[in-house]
């Protein structure tokens, strides 16, 4: 199966130095450019599925249960602590029925292009170099999750990918980085 270009074409953030950073700048300019981005690498849901949520959606629940856009499957999300702790902050004076991302321009979220916008001007400014996007907070969430787990199975049950193979190609596992690994391995 070859890889799609397109959203796909973009690479986690791999450094947690540059995650900091990265939230830092945003946190300075705008509180929802922060949470989105803080949002997407600790939830690993597509941009899709993130954009439309209202803060009903998330406030004062244990799991997110949304419809997912690209496969049409039902996905439950647990909300982990500390996005809750954020959740709680972004949300304390916003009405259930307001979304998490308004738009500046009527009663509606940002749209795909305005976050590509937000993360990619976010990245850039911090000198974050490759291909960046809003599925890379996607990717950022699987690389993260995996280094600390080390669990592809799971992460590949979270993505819904059909091969381990698939999800450590997804998340940037490279050829290069498994040799860095197996170098020093010896029995």
């Amino acid at each position: 199966m070859a890889a799609r270009k397109g959203a796909n074409a973009v690479e986690p953030i791999r450094d947690l130095k540059k995650i900091r950073e990265v939230k830092n700048y945003l946190r300075q300019r705008s509180h929802r450019d922060y949470f989105l981005f803080t949002f997407g690498i600790n939830s690993g849901l597509r941009i899709s599925d993130i954009l439309p949520l209202r803060v009903k959606d998330v406030r004062g629940v244990k799991y997110l249960r949304i419809k997912e856009k690209k496969t049409g499957n039902i996905r439950r999300v647990i909300i982990t602590k500390a996005l809750k702790e954020e959740i709680d902050i972004y949300t304390a004076n916003m009405a259930e029925s307001d979304y998490l991302f308004p738009s500046k321009r009527g009663n509606k979220p940002i749209s795909r292009m305005q976050a590509w916008h937000i993360i990619n001007s976010a990245a850039q400014a911090c000198g974050i170099d490759g291909p960046i996007g809003t599925h890379t907070l996607r990717k950022t969430f699987g690389y993260h999750f995996y280094q600390q787990t080390k669990d592809v199975a799971m992460l590949q049950e979270i993505f819904g990918h059909s091969s381990p193979s698939i999800t450590l190609r997804y998340i940037g596992i490279n050829g290069e980085m498994i040799d860095r690994a197996m170098e020093n391995f010896s029995l």
